[in-house]
């Protein structure tokens, strides 16, 4: 019998102690949508559950801290009002037949809120401000604040920043964290030649740059168990003025020390985000072969290069992002053809329900034809 095109996508997979009924993830998405003091609000747990038939959701980034905050209106997993928010999105989720990571963030240099906020400066591996960045705030095109350094002694507190986010999320009922070391954030700022000109055991060589990162991921996994930590990267993602002068060799020395740590997943932006995934050119076959746990293959990919991927062992899973969020059932709509909501992109960042929980569920029988 003939394979259907799009079947490797419902294929089930064991993703360490979790039984997934399909290979398709929902990828992480910043909406801009929690309550005072970094609380979800109380209908992120209706938005969440709405899309629980995804193998795995993986949530918006929470910031660690509140000084790892960079955004407006962006979640937290630091305080115990949180950590009871989440509690609530979870709830909902599992009893939707779901499974659910919390990512952790810190967004370093990329900091819009800081000053609003009454907080520190942002803090980065250099003062380097991301010169090319704007982001409309209240508005108005806005440039991140410029950073200072963190000093070499303020770098284990950052750790442990991140072991006590781990351990919060699961106190909220999450399944497992994801670590966002992606898309010039702190982590990828740290990894990175061009975001990072220190000349410590944190900077210079490539060890020394992909040091925080692996310093991370091995408390996190500590604290939390390796077979409930994931971690996302971006290669050659330019996103946030990130740059490396070689991404291959370091991202190939990256994946071998989280392979060291037995992570659950390499979760992988592949190419520009939402952009071209075949550029600039990068050989993502090499962390595969170099990452033994789950490789999570992301970026606008469509359901048909999904499935070829999955079928060629290109990937174990495949995350999309924008489609969740205009089609709660996409999993649904995907297995039996059913047309696909349009996105309204004015939504996508702050406000209520509209453009967040009131898009419409498929009327499957009709799309099944």
């Amino acid at each position: 019998m003939t394979e259907r095109p799009l079947e490797p996508l419902f294929r089930p997979y064991h993703l360490g102690p979790l039984a997934l009924p399909n290979r398709i993830v929902m990828a992480p998405m910043t909406r801009w949508r929690c309550g005072p003091g970094g609380v979800p609000h109380p209908l992120a747990a209706e938005y969440y559950s709405q899309r629980a038939s995804a193998g795995l959701i993986v949530t918006e980034g929470s910031q660690i801290s509140a000084e790892g905050q960079g955004y407006p209106d962006t979640p937290g997993i630091y305080s115990e009002e949180q950590v009871a928010g989440w509690a609530e999105v979870t709830r909902r989720v599992h009893d939707a037949g779901g499974r659910i990571f919390l990512q952790l963030w810190h967004t370093g240099r990329i900091d819009y809120v800081s000053k609003k906020l009454g907080l520190p400066i942002p803090v980065a591996p250099s003062p380097l401000p991301a010169s090319e960045v704007r982001m409309p705030i209240d508005g108005v095109p806005t440039a991140p604040l410029e950073p200072r350094a963190l000093r070499a002694e303020e770098i284990p507190g950052i750790v442990d920043d991140y072991r006590s986010a781990a351990r919060n999320a699961l106190r909220a009922g999450f399944d497992g964290v994801e670590i966002h070391a992606a898309s010039g954030y702190l982590l990828d700022q740290f990894a990175k030649s061009g975001m990072n000109r220190r000349n410590d055991a944190y900077g210079g060589s490539m060890e020394n740059r992909s040091r925080l990162m692996l310093e991370v991921a091995a408390a996190v996994a500590a604290e939390v168990g390796a077979d409930r930590t994931g971690i996302r990267i971006s290669p050659v993602n330019p996103s946030n003025d990130s740059f490396d002068e070689d991404p291959q060799a370091l991202f190939e020395l990256i994946a071998a020390g989280l392979d060291d740590l037995s992570l659950l997943y390499l979760h992988v932006v592949e190419g520009t985000s939402m952009g071209d995934r075949s550029e600039p050119a990068f050989d993502y076959a090499r962390l595969r072969a170099i990452f033994r746990g789950t490789y999570i293959g992301a970026n606008g990919i469509s359901a048909e290069k999904a499935a070829s991927e999955l079928r060629d062992g290109r990937a174990d899973l495949v995350a999309f992002g924008r489609s969740f969020i205009a089609n709660p059932d996409l999993v649904d709509r995907l297995r039996t053809g059913a047309p696909m909501s349009e996105l309204d992109k004015s939504t996508i960042f702050g406000g209520g329900a509209q453009g967040y929980t009131d898009y419409p569920v498929a009327d499957m029988a009709a799309g099944a034809g």
